[in-house]
């Protein structure tokens, strides 16, 4: 026999362990906030804005071509700053400790919307170290970059510069919190449905009529005694009772 669950059943059960939901759901969000405040280390970012084009002394106009050109050879442009040839000087002048692997996972570079206007941005937790390796990653490439291939233009637009109180990029301690405040409910709630799924105790005259199959003709509440005397308990009796079997004692 199929069984279905009203929307009213589902809001009595998530009452009846409304107190475990919000548990669940307070420590998840506790524990991210330690995490986020007092464990993970804070990252600071810090950006530089380069245009790269070949220039053309006898030229004076644009030429389309010329700028689709340069435009797809942006992706060429993040490959030469990232590699080793630039990283080697980078990690050289400012005396870094550090892998060029390591330089590479903090170095991100973008084109601007399509643009020949390339965007070196630089992650660490040094907020400082953040704007020198941006600026002198910019400065090496603009330096290197005719002897590796036909370009002789290359000007910084916006040089990196540190801010007064910089904010970490990462974490974010109120996202993370938001965050796990819903993973928390979410497994608040999923949990409760488990704990009743798996619990399989008679409670009430309805769980006998749908376990068993049969009608419930009356039941006898249960009376309490004083302490030391008799007591006696509730009784559910079925329509098999005129058999002489009884459910519950």
């Amino acid at each position: 026999m199929e069984e279905t669950i009203s929307l009213r059943e589902i809001f009595e059960i998530l009452k009846k362990r409304l107190g475990l939901i919000i548990v669940i759901t307070v420590i998840a969000a506790v524990t991210s906030a330690v995490v986020s405040f007092y464990v993970l280390t804070p990252i600071y970012q810090s950006s530089t804005q380069i245009l790269v084009n070949q220039s053309n002394p006898g030229q004076n106009s644009y030429d389309v071509g010329e700028i689709r050109t340069n435009l797809e050879l942006i992706n060429t442009y993040s490959v030469i700053i990232k590699s080793p040839a630039i990283l080697d000087k980078v990690k050289e002048e400012l005396n870094l400790d550090r892998s060029i692997k390591e330089l590479d996972s903090q170095i991100s570079v973008n084109s601007e919307r399509n643009s020949q206007v390339v965007s070196i941005s630089v992650q660490d937790p040094d907020p400082e170290l953040a704007v020198n390796l941006a600026n002198t990653t910019a400065q090496i490439f603009k330096e290197e970059i005719p002897n590796l291939m036909n370009i002789d233009n290359v000007n910084i637009l916006a040089a990196a510069q540190l801010e007064p109180n910089p904010s970490p990029v990462k974490p974010q301690p109120i996202l993370n919190i938001a965050i796990a405040i819903v993973v928390g409910g979410m497994t608040g709630v999923g949990l409760t449905f488990l704990l009743e799924y798996m619990d399989n105790t008679l409670k009430n005259e309805q769980d006998i009529e749908r376990i068993l199959g049969l009608p419930v003709l009356g039941s006898i509440t249960e009376i309490k005694r004083e302490k030391g005397k008799r007591r006696s308990r509730g009784t559910a009796v079925t329509s098999s009772e005129l058999g002489g079997d009884s459910i519950g004692s």
